[in-house]
């Protein structure tokens, strides 16, 4: 029987040229994978016929929004996952979902190896591999472009001399990997870090200095989950998109950051994460006011390293896996609504409410109708101070000196 390699496949220029290569090299059938995360673009059935054209045996393509609005980005957004405080981590994400069909189609077709389009120089050559081996230590993997030294003019040169059906004429000047959670942008003129980015950067949001009036918004969560905006019933996906339009208009969720790679180098990336970021922002907002302060200390504890294992690319590590049990059992009482105005690259949060608050008026204000009993307070201040009490005065004494 013919060996075979799995392909994650994208439809553009490097992939459609690996098909052909690959069966070249190694001699192997190549079975094309395409997954959809939110990206837009093509159907899936061009790119389906695509795969097909350029030499693959078999073509199989997913259509994943849904799973990974679900399974990824929603332990995401209640994890509060920003990679160094600000990266919603929108191409790790998307990585482990295609790993799982890759191995999937892997073992429904026979496959002995999985190929991806990845260079040597970023994250998503590890995420790949490492997330297929914790699913199939047994399949192996290459990655063509890193591995062989294949570069776009080679893949040019390929497309043409075997009349491939695929545009090789023209080129982005950017690199960009986009899903629904987000858009990432790098390479070209933003590889000098003093260049700052220009309009024609972002698709996903609009120019926040262009004056327009504000939208007000208001999300419901139940047990950290968006069910609802203004109203009416949604699913995640929908949740995501339609804050994608609507915060997107107001230019909300640009980042431009310098970010710490896992292969160890400096990155400038430039990303657009309008529905990630509102509702991130709204969700964020809910917990301070649902979730008690220890648990919520502990939970920024755990929401830094779940955040750093996915960009590291061990979403299937065991560590990962317990994480996700915490940040589950962390969003019980985490339902209610959250009203915010979108404006100026701004989501504002202006009211929440909800039946599990553990907000009370009473001891909250200071005006009629104050419960707190202050007589409680000078006794809590000097416990509370009295083991630097003690330190104080100790270092008087074995010092001689005041502090």
């Amino acid at each position: 029987m013919t060996d075979r390699v799995v392909l994650a496949y994208s439809g553009g220029l490097d992939t459609s040229v690996g098909i052909g290569w690959i069966a070249e090299e190694t001699g192997a059938e190549v079975v094309a994978v395409a997954v959809d995360v939110g990206q837009g673009g093509e159907d899936l059935e061009q790119i389906r016929k695509r795969a097909l054209a350029c030499g693959a045996v078999e073509a199989v393509v997913a259509d994943a929004r849904d799973e990974f609005a679900e399974q990824y980005c929603l332990p995401a957004l209640q994890a509060q996952a920003l990679y160094m405080d600000r990266y919603p981590l929108v191409s790790a994400l998307s990585r482990p979902l295609i790993v799982k069909h890759l191995v999937g189609a892997a073992k429904q077709y026979g496959a002995t190896t999985v190929a991806h389009g990845c260079t040597g120089k970023g994250n998503d050559q590890v995420r790949f591999e490492v997330g297929i081996q914790a699913l199939a230590p047994e399949l192996r993997c290459i990655a063509p472009v890193r591995d062989f030294a294949w570069t776009r003019e080679k893949a040019i040169q390929y497309a043409e001399d075997h009349d491939l059906p695929i545009e090789t004429s023209k080129r982005s000047p950017y690199s960009i990997d986009q899903n629904v959670w987000g858009r990432a942008v790098e390479t070209g003129f933003l590889e000098d870090i003093w260049n700052a980015p220009i309009e024609d950067v972002y698709a996903y949001t609009r120019n926040p200095a262009q004056p327009r009036e504000p939208d007000e918004v208001v999300v419901r969560f139940e047990n950290g989950v968006p069910v609802a905006i203004d109203g009416h019933r949604v699913t995640m996906l929908q949740a995501i998109q339609e804050l994608n339009a609507r915060a997107g208009a107001h230019g909300i969720g640009r980042l431009d950051m310098v970010e710490d790679r896992l292969v160890g180098i400096k990155s400038r990336e430039v990303y657009e994460a309008p529905g990630a970021i509102a509702l991130l922002t709204a969700h964020q907002e809910l917990e301070s006011v649902t979730v008690e302060r220890d648990l919520a200390r502990f939970r920024r504890t755990v929401s830094q390293r779940w955040t750093e294992l996915v960009y590291d690319g061990l979403w299937f590590s065991p560590l990962k896996e317990a994480l996700d049990s915490f940040v589950a059992s962390s969003q019980e009482h985490v339902t209610g609504e959250v009203r915010m105005t979108l404006h100026g690259g701004r989501a504002v949060p202006t009211g929440r409410r909800s039946d599990a608050s553990l907000y009370d008026f009473g001891l909250a204000t200071y005006d009629a109708g104050d419960t707190f009993d202050q007589g409680l307070a000078k006794g809590f201040v000097q416990l509370w101070g009295l083991p630097s009490k003690i330190a104080a005065s100790r270092a008087q004494r074995v010092s001689g000196v005041d502090r």
